[in-house]
């Protein structure tokens, strides 16, 4: 049984805090016991009474992701937990791909996560204590399409894998959980399309369903907790067994 006061004493940051799997992460921290601090680009998006302190930027905007640096540090101090948990992407397929759309999901997905975690985590290694969760994707292990927020996906693994080595001696572990499909509002424009999608989603997944947002927040939390005082640098898949294999060859190909 995990306590309840696991996080309690202790400031966790979240970022995307009001999104589907945000809100899932902001809520399972602060049930057990974190005082949780929301960032996220608008007002709007951190209505939720579970949030203790909330900053809005844009992780488009050097300026703005700088300034929630400093209000984040002067208001909240050194965060004990930090969860960069905000993305997004629309460019799903190659031929979707332009400059302009490069580049806003690598500067939205890979640059500005990067710039707004760095100097946090060094602050974390100057007083000698942190744990920071990326949440990434099952497409930065392989590829499901979306291949402009893949390879930033697959920027932040190697992003995290570089803070679990370079600052581990001093305290701080860093590791990444790579969600597979979850059920939230992300998937809102493709059910619009197709209202049948999810259920073609299903023979893809080993465990016949995609994950839920609380599924993954609990990965979230294990990684972040003392109970993972030992673990750092680690890429977990929470995918319902989608990367593990390629189920539709078992069944259409080898008929099992």
């Amino acid at each position: 049984m995990v306590s309840k006061a696991e996080f309690e004493g202790r400031t966790a940051v979240v970022t995307g805090a009001g999104g589907g799997l945000g809100s899932a992460i902001v809520a399972l921290l602060a049930d057990r016991g974190a005082r949780v601090v929301g960032c996220d680009h608008t007002e709007e998006a951190l209505a939720s009474p579970r949030l203790a302190s909330r900053h809005v930027f844009n992780l488009l905007d050097r300026a703005s992701i700088e300034a929630g640096i400093a209000a984040v540090l002067g208001q909240d101090g050194v965060p004990d937990i930090l969860i960069n948990n905000a993305g997004w992407t629309r460019a799903e397929t190659i031929y979707a791909l332009d400059t302009d759309r490069i580049e806003h999901e690598l500067d939205l997905n890979l640059t500005g996560v990067m710039t707004f975690a760095d100097p946090l985590a060094k602050a974390m290694a100057a007083r000698g204590s942190g744990s920071i969760v990326f949440i990434s994707s099952v497409n930065a292990i392989a590829h499901f399409g979306n291949p402009a927020y893949a390879a930033a996906k697959a920027g932040i693994n190697a992003y995290a894998k570089s803070v679990a080595v370079e600052l581990g001696r001093s305290g701080v572990r860093a590791n990444v959980v790579c969600p597979g499909s979850i059920r939230t509002a992300a998937w809102d424009h493709r059910l619009a399309k197709d209202p049948e999608i999810l259920g073609k989603l299903k023979r893809l997944y080993p465990l016949g369903r995609i994950v839920n947002a609380s599924e993954v927040a609990e990965a979230v939390a294990f990684l972040a907790s003392d109970r993972a005082s030992g673990v750092t640098g680690v890429v977990m898949p929470v995918d319902a067994g989608l990367t593990a294999g390629c189920l539709p060859f078992i069944d259409d190909i080898l008929g099992a």
